[in-house]
């Protein structure tokens, strides 16, 4: 099979779709890889160090996406790369489309078909290849809250971790999955006090026996979610519900009583957001101001660490793009019920009922997509 591996152009994406080892993998497995000029520049990786893993290199996107058969990449098309798609081309990537009407549109209207990352489950119920960017985007969220916190940055001027004599901040994690065990790791490291809330009292159990009485741990019930979001100086959205757009749990109204100078962190971005004051922001203009709350709603946190990013994503990947060039995607998703969910897109109809409902558009069993 003939897998391209076009240069990112979100803005502030460093990230690429694979690493040099990746396309060294696939390539001694028997298939081509095709890989846009200047690709891997964000993650440190040369045209040359393509090549030497047996990639073909090309000049620009326009030429990957005649070339290749597979698209992979990091982010979802913007509207010039999915002008580019045909029929006969797969794309796996992140797609994050219930919030996204205009991306779920013209991904129908391509004929193309699409699997999604971040809808992808394991036998656990797990979503393998969410996983290593919610790590790292749960670890990035209490980096930039400290940082939102700052006076300079519109904050509350406060230290994290407080000093000797001095109470830290206060921190409260919405959600204790993937994205909030990471940032709870941090924010206790750097010793703020941290309260968790979550719906599921076996994760409440889990979170308190892994980090002890440092970490408190709340049912999250509408009335205690207000009280912890209006005694914090930062609040992390680390909500997630797979493939649909996230519930709005903090209200503008919430929003407008918080401390003058907290910070939201809204992790949940990408899915729509789970702060009812939420709009997606860049690396370039990470924050925005509400009612003297410190708004940070990045779509693409993990991409300022792309070296990290990358790798962790490659490796998580790389196993289900050598199935889908090994059998076809027909064949390897047939194959796997948990690699089936991750079939959003197919025969130019929505394959993901959450999607589907969100947007109000008929929906298709990917199992009848895929006897079609």
């Amino acid at each position: 099979m003939r897998i391209g591996v076009p240069k990112e152009i979100k803005p502030q994406e460093f990230r690429v779709g694979m690493t040099p080892d990746g396309a060294h993998e696939l390539t001694t497995h028997g298939h081509e890889v095709v890989v846009e000029s200047g690709a891997g520049v964000g993650i440190d990786a040369s045209d040359a160090a393509y090549e030497a893993a047996g990639a073909r290199v090309l000049p620009d996107a326009a030429a990957v996406f005649d070339t290749a058969e597979l698209i992979v990449k990091v982010k979802e098309p913007l509207a010039v790369e999915r002008a580019r798609l045909r029929p006969d081309h797969v794309l796996f990537t992140y797609l994050h489309l219930a919030p996204d009407v205009p991306q779920t549109r013209e991904l129908v209207a391509s004929g193309a078909t699409c699997i999604a990352y971040e809808t992808i489950t394991d036998a656990t119920g797990g979503l393998p290849l969410l996983k290593p960017m919610s790590q790292v985007a749960g670890r990035l969220s209490v980096q930039a809250g400290a940082q939102a916190l700052e006076r300079a940055h519109g904050g509350r001027g406060l230290l994290m971790g407080g000093v000797p004599g001095v109470a830290p901040a206060r921190v409260a994690v919405i959600g204790g999955g993937v994205v909030g065990e990471n940032a709870i790791q941090v924010a206790l490291g750097l010793g703020a006090d941290v309260a968790v809330l979550d719906r599921n009292p076996l994760v409440l159990e889990r979170l308190a026996h892994r980090f002890g009485p440092a970490l408190t741990t709340l049912f999250s019930s509408k009335a205690v979610l207000e009280q912890a979001v209006l005694d914090a100086d930062v609040v992390i959205g680390a909500v997630l519900i797979a493939g649909a757009d996230t519930p709005k749990l903090v209200t503008r109204d919430m929003v407008s009583r918080m401390k003058q100078g907290a910070a939201l962190v809204d992790v949940a971005i990408d899915q729509g957001g789970c702060f009812e004051t939420s709009h997606p922001t860049t690396h370039q203009e990470p924050t925005y101001i509400v009612d003297g709350t410190v708004h940070y709603c990045v779509a693409n946190m993990p991409g300022c660490v792309p070296n990290t990013s990358t790798y962790a994503l490659t490796n998580a990947t790389l196993p289900y793009v050598l199935r889908l060039a090994n059998l076809g995607w027909r064949a390897a998703l047939q194959a796997d019920p948990h690699f089936r969910r991750g079939l959003n897109v197919a025969n130019g109809r929505i394959t993901c009922q959450p999607v589907a409902e969100a947007q109000g558009l008929p929906f298709l069993a990917a199992e009848e997509a895929l006897a079609a």
